[in-house]
C-alpha cells in the first residue's frame, strides 16, 4: 500500500512503521489527477505547489533535479503503475524499506513530477533522502533482483558480478558528480540568465539539467573545475583548439565536400578552418584536436611514438575560439562552414566519447548515398527536411594502417547562420533559469525555471487570445508534420531509420515560433534495414561495407520506436504536460490520429512504426539506469547489445 503523505510531504508516523492503514483525505479538483479509479492523492503538502527546481538555494535544486531523473528511470525501467493515492511508493526489501515520494504531476508519457522522497522507517524530523542516498538504495535494489515488474534484456553479465564500471559505486560517484556540476550551472545561469543571440548556440546551451530520464546527465569524470569552465556548453565556454600536423604516411582522411561542383580534401577544409598564422609542415595536415583529448591522448604509447618519429608534430593551440555544443565534443564557430566532431575520451552520459572509424566512414556514405538522388526526390515529398551532413572527415593510422583512436575529426557541415532559428528539440523543451517578465538588468528578481518552448507557446496563446493548450496542440500538430513524417518517409521509401531522438532533432521556426522544418544530425545513429540491402546498393553500390550500418529489421523497429516515438514525441507531449501548457491525453490522442493517417490515408507510407505504436500493448524502451548499473558503453559492441531494454505500457495503446 501506498503510504499517505502527511501535510509536511512525509508519511504518516505508523504508515512509516509500515503498521496500519489510512483512508487519504478528500482534495480539491487541482491536486493529482485520479489514475485508474483511485483515490486521490494527498498534493496539498507543505511545498508541493512550489517548483523545487526554483528553490533559492542552487543545491536544493540540483538535487531536486537528480532525484526526481532517479525516479523517473525507476518507474519506467520497472513500469510502474500511477499510485492511487498521490504518493509514490518503491519497496526496498535488500535495504528493509521503502522510498516515499509525493506525486506532484503523473504524466501518461513518463515526464513525472515528484517532491522530495522520505524511507518510510525515518525517525520524525529527519531529511529527505538525497540523490546519493536514493541511488545507493536502488542500485542496491536492482543488484539484488528485486522489485522488477518489467522485462529487461541483458545480454551481459548480472549487476552484482561486474566490476568497477558496473557496480553501485559507479553509479553512487556519478550521481554526487553530476548533482555537483548541476548546481555549478544552475548558479550560473541564474547570474547570466540571457540567452546569446545565436539561435542554434543557445539552444545548445540550454541543456542544464540534461536528458530527463538518465540517472547521471550531468556526469563528466575526469573534468577539472578549470577546465569545466571552458568545456561545458551549460556555462557557455569557449576555447581555441589544439592543432597536431599528420604526416602523410599516417594520415587517413576521406571528402565527399565540394564546392561549386569541385571535391575539396579533408585537409584543406581543416587547414581553411585553423585560419591564418598556423605553422604547418609542407605535406602535412593538419588536425584539430579538443585540448582535454590531447592532453590524455598523448601519453598513449602509440601516439608517443608517432610524435618521437616526427609523424606527428604537436603545433600547439591556435586560432579564434569554439564553442561546445550539447554533446560536448562537437564544436561549433558562429559563421564558421562547418562544425567539428571531435574525440572526447570523457564518460558523458553512457559512453566515453571516441569517434569509431567506421562512423567516419559512415557519415561520409550518407552524404553520397543521399546526394546520389535520394535526397532530391526526399526534398521532392519534404522539402523542409534535411539531414546535416557529415561529408568529410581525418584521421591517424599507425605505420601497419591500424586506425589510432582518439585522433580524429568528423567535419559537419554547418548550414545555420546565427539568425536562423533553429535548434535541438532537447534544448527547446529543457527548462533552465530565465529572467522573469519585466525584471530589470541588476534586479533582485531569481530568475524561473521555464523552457523555450513554454515561453513560445505563452507568446503565442497571448498574441492570438487563445487558450495555451489549443496553442500547444497547434503547435505539435505542426511538428509532426514538418518533422515525424518526414523521418518516417525516410525509413518507407530508402529503408533508412534515424536514430532521432530530441538532441539529435534540429527544429526549425518561423519569428513567430511555429515549426516550418527540421534537420537530424549525427553520423553514428543509421540503421539500414537488412531487408532493404539490394534496394540500397543499388543507390550506392558498396553501402554498409565499411560503415557496419546494416541492421536486422528486429532491431531496427525496437530501436526507431525508442528514439522517434518514445524519447523524441512521448518525450515532447510529456514536456507539454509536465510544464503545464497542454493536456498530454489530448496529444496522445492527436498523435494517435497521425499515425493512423500515415498508416492508413491517402498518402500512406509503408514504414511499419506507425501500425506497430498503435497496435502493440507495449514497446521496448532503452533503460538508461540499468545501462549504466550493467557497465555498457554504447559505443561498443554490436549494436544490438550496446544498451539494456526494457518492456512498458504502450500509452497510445486504446
Amino acid at each position: 500500500m501506498n503510504a499517505t503523505p502527511t501535510p509536511d510531504g512525509r508519511p504518516d508516523t505508523h504508515e512509516r512503521a509500515a503498521c496500519g492503514t489510512q483512508t487519504p483525505p478528500a482534495l480539491g479538483a487541482d491536486a493529482v489527477p485520479r489514475q485508474k479509479g483511485g483515490a486521490r492523492g494527498t498534493e496539498r503538502l507543505r511545498g508541493a505547489t512550489a517548483d523545487l527546481l526554483e528553490h533559492p538555494a542552487a543545491h536544493t535544486a540540483a538535487q531536486a533535479a537528480a532525484v526526481e531523473n532517479l525516479l523517473r528511470c525507476w518507474v519506467r525501467e520497472n513500469n510502474l503503475p500511477a499510485p492511487t493515492d498521490g504518493t509514490l511508493r518503491i519497496p526496498l526489501p535488500a535495504s528493509g524499506t521503502s522510498l516515499l515520494t509525493p506525486v506532484h504531476h503523473w504524466s501518461p508519457t513518463g515526464w513525472h513530477r515528484f517532491g522530495l522522497p522520505h524511507l518510510a522507517d525515518a525517525p520524525e524530523g529527519a531529511p529527505p533522502a538525497d540523490a546519493v542516498t536514493v541511488a545507493a538504495l536502488l542500485a542496491r535494489q536492482a543488484a539484488m533482483g528485486q522489485g522488477t515488474t518489467s522485462t529487461a534484456e541483458v545480454t551481459s553479465t548480472p549487476v552484482s558480478e561486474r566490476g568497477p564500471a558496473g557496480d553501485g559505486a559507479d553509479l553512487v560517484g556519478r550521481v554526487a558528480d553530476s548533482v555537483r556540476r548541476t548546481v555549478v550551472f544552475i548558479n550560473d545561469r541564474r547570474e547570466r540568465p540571457a540567452d546569446t543571440p545565436d539561435f542554434f548556440l543557445a539552444a545548445e546551451q540550454a541543456l542544464v539539467l540534461g536528458h530527463p530520464w538518465h540517472p547521471t546527465p550531468k556526469s563528466r569524470e575526469g573534468l577539472s573545475d578549470a577546465e569545466a569552465r571552458l568545456y561545458s556548453p551549460e556555462l557557455r565556454g569557449s576555447f581555441p583548439l589544439h592543432w597536431m600536423a599528420v604526416a602523410p604516411a599516417v594520415l587517413a582522411a576521406d571528402s565527399a565536400w565540394t564546392e561549386r561542383g569541385r571535391p575539396v580534401p579533408a585537409q584543406q577544409i581543416t587547414a581553411r578552418l585553423a585560419g591564418a598564422g598556423l605553422s604547418l609542415p609542407d605535406g602535412y595536415a593538419a588536425l584539430p584536436l579538443h585540448p582535454w583529448q590531447l592532453a590524455d591522448v598523448r601519453h598513449r604509447p602509440e601516439t608517443a611514438a608517432l610524435l618521437d618519429a616526427g609523424l606527428l608534430r604537436d603545433l600547439g593551440p591556435h586560432g579564434s575560439a569554439w564553442h561546445p555544443t550539447s554533446s560536448v565534443r562537437t564544436l561549433y564557430r558562429s559563421g564558421a562552414p562547418a562544425m567539428l566532431k571531435l574525440s572526447l575520451g570523457l564518460r558523458i552520459t553512457n559512453s566515453r566519447r571516441e569517434n569509431l572509424r567506421k562512423e567516419l566512414h559512415r557519415g561520409v556514405e550518407v552524404h553520397r548515398l543521399l546526394r546520389g538522388g535520394l535526397s532530391k526526390q526526399w526534398q521532392s515529398a519534404h522539402p523542409g527536411f534535411d539531414i546535416v551532413r557529415d561529408p568529410a572527415w581525418l584521421a591517424v593510422n599507425a605505420p601497419d594502417g591500424t586506425p589510432l583512436a582518439g585522433l580524429d575529426v568528423m567535419i559537419r557541415h554547418n548550414p545555420f547562420g546565427p539568425t536562423d532559428d533553429a535548434g535541438c528539440v532537447a534544448g527547446l523543451v529543457s527548462p533552465r533559469p530565465h529572467a522573469r517578465p519585466g525584471a530589470r538588468s541588476g534586479s533582485e528578481d531569481r530568475p524561473v525555471m521555464r523552457s523555450r518552448i513554454a515561453e513560445i507557446v505563452t507568446r503565442l496563446a497571448g498574441r492570438t487570445s487563445r487558450p495555451r493548450g489549443a496553442v500547444a496542440a497547434e503547435w505539435f500538430l505542426r511538428y509532426l508534420e514538418h518533422v515525424v513524417r518526414p523521418v518516417l518517409w525516410l525509413d518507407s521509401e530508402a529503408g533508412i531509420a534515424l536514430e532521432a531522438h530530441q538532441q539529435n532533432t534540429l527544429l526549425l521556426l518561423d519569428p513567430e515560433g511555429w515549426p516550418t522544418g527540421g534537420r537530424y544530425r549525427d553520423n553514428q545513429g543509421y540503421y539500414f534495414r537488412a531487408s532493404r540491402r539490394a534496394e540500397l546498393d543499388a543507390r550506392l553500390p558498396g553501402i554498409g561495407e565499411q560503415s557496419d550500418t546494416f541492421v536486422s529489421d528486429e532491431v531496427t523497429d525496437e530501436r526507431f520506436a525508442y528514439y522517434l516515438a518514445i524519447n523524441n514525441v512521448l518525450g515532447l507531449i510529456g514536456a507539454f504536460g509536465s510544464q503545464h501548457l497542454a493536456d498530454e491525453q489530448l496529444l496522445l490522442a492527436a498523435f494517435r490520429r497521425f499515425l493512423t493517417d500515415v498508416a492508413h490515408g491517402p498518402a500512406r507510407l509503408r514504414t511499419p512504426l506507425p501500425v506497430h505504436l498503435l497496435d502493440s500493448p507495449v514497446l521496448r524502451c532503452k533503460a538508461n539506469l540499468l545501462t549504466r548499473l550493467h557497465g555498457l558503453d554504447e559505443l561498443v559492441g554490436p549494436v544490438d547489445t550496446q544498451s539494456v531494454y526494457v518492456t512498458l505500457a504502450n500509452p497510445l495503446h486504446s
